[in-house]
């Protein structure tokens, strides 16, 4: 039998390799991302992709690799697969939502002191040779007022690293979201907008974020107060931004994301805000620290083996989730299926008459789809496990 194969894209850690290898995988690596057409030629006769955020697995592509059974996100976001047309197929998806929360919240709190301190202009006169010893518009950040939109696992990170530096801390959320230490929840983005010296976005990608951070926003804002986004590119307007830093309005910004962001290493980039003084721009590496990328490099590909080997959907972000153990010994029978009724009482049926002894049984449903999976002391006759094969609901049945 021939060995699974893994493709890893855009400089994915090698401590992911060493996880794949160890389990039994052939690995093939690509340091940039892939178009469509190249990332479907590259994917014919793979079992497991692997990509960060550049990459995008289109329905398309999903369509046309009928050999892919999973796909990870070495990363936070996921907006960049197309999560339903993957279900669709059975096709499992995952991520690593907590494993770089840190290195993103380090990043935050150094750009905002750095834009406190106007450092990057003292390091360009520096450099150009021009000893500029003053501490016009240089500001401690202790007693600031510090807004985060979106406190989610990012943002509740950061309020609490930011309390310790002596920030008052707000935050705006549609989710209800608990106010760690003494952070204290605002009703309106409007609200927090008008208190904020420092305002923060942590929003995910969905279709719904584009383009919610605008002139308007900006307008809203406190006179010299500063600007960062380290979420999405797609939500904000960087053009806006600019306008707004220009006049005046905004004293500073640091964004590490980008509408449209070159595709590997090396390639231009091109953005309204180059060149802008008192601009941070970094290419996308808020999550980019040895520590982080290691982390999610053994997360992501521990998930990935582990649903081939064993069927665990635990932390799946398009499956129905079952923590299936390890197994000690036996058989096991993993059935994904159509949620309708009735699919629980046909397998349970054809183990009876099998007189199967089952010793274990898992179960969850994810909107539209269902997961069953089932431990039995000896293996089904294939005759049994062909009829549930075919059976009308099942996208797909597989044994360990």
């Amino acid at each position: 039998m021939s060995k699974p194969e893994v493709l890893l894209l855009e400089n994915i850690h090698p401590a992911a390799t060493d996880v794949f290898e160890r389990q039994g995988f052939v690995v093939h690596r690509h340091s940039g991302s892939l178009g469509e057409d190249e990332l479907i030629e590259a994917l014919q006769g793979i079992t497991m992709l692997g990509i960060r955020s550049n990459t995008k697995v289109t329905e398309k592509v999903l369509a046309s690799t009928p050999d892919l059974l999973a796909v990870g996100a070495f990363c936070i976001g996921t907006n960049q697969i197309d999560l339903a047309a993957a279900a669709q197929r059975g096709i499992a998806a995952f991520n690593a939502p907590y494993s770089n929360t840190r290195s993103v919240v380090e990043l935050v709190i150094g750009e905002i002191i750095a834009l406190a301190r106007r450092l990057t202009e003292k390091t360009q006169r520096m450099h150009d040779g021009i000893w500029d010893k003053s501490a016009e518009g240089s500001h401690e950040v202790r007693g600031r007022t510090l807004g985060i939109v979106g406190y989610g696992n990012i943002g509740t990170q950061l309020s609490n690293l930011a309390e310790a530096l002596g920030f008052r801390v707000i935050f705006f959320d549609k989710a209800d979201r608990l106010a760690h230490g003494n952070a204290r929840r605002v009703g309106t983005l409007d609200e927090l907008l008008a208190e904020s010296d420092v305002v923060t976005l942590h929003v995910d990608g969905r279709p719904g974020n584009a383009g919610f951070f605008g002139a308007a926003q900006f307008a809203k804002m406190k006179p010299r107060s500063m600007f960062i986004n380290a979420s999405r590119g797609m939500v904000v307007d960087d053009v806006a931004l600019r306008d707004h830093i220009l006049s005046g309005h905004i004293a500073g910004a640091a964004l590490d994301v980008f509408p449209v962001e070159p595709k590997a290493q090396g390639e231009p980039f091109e953005s309204a805000l180059r060149g802008l003084p008192n601009v941070i721009l970094t290419p996308h590496v808020g999550g980019s620290t040895q520590e982080a990328q290691e982390e999610i490099g053994y997360f992501v590909s521990g998930k990935l083996t582990r649903f081939l080997h064993s069927g665990s959907t635990e932390l799946s972000v398009n499956l129905p989730e079952v923590a299936a153990p390890h197994m000690e010994g036996g058989s096991r029978i993993a059935l994904l299926h159509h949620n309708v009724p009735g699919v629980l009482a046909s397998v349970n049926q054809v183990l009876a008459e099998q007189q199967a002894n089952v010793t274990a049984q898992y179960l969850s449903t994810r909107g539209e789809q269902g997961y069953v999976v089932t431990d039995i002391a000896t293996p089904l006759s294939d005759d049994a496990l062909d009829g549930l094969r075919a059976a009308e609901p099942t996208i797909w049945l597989r044994t360990y």
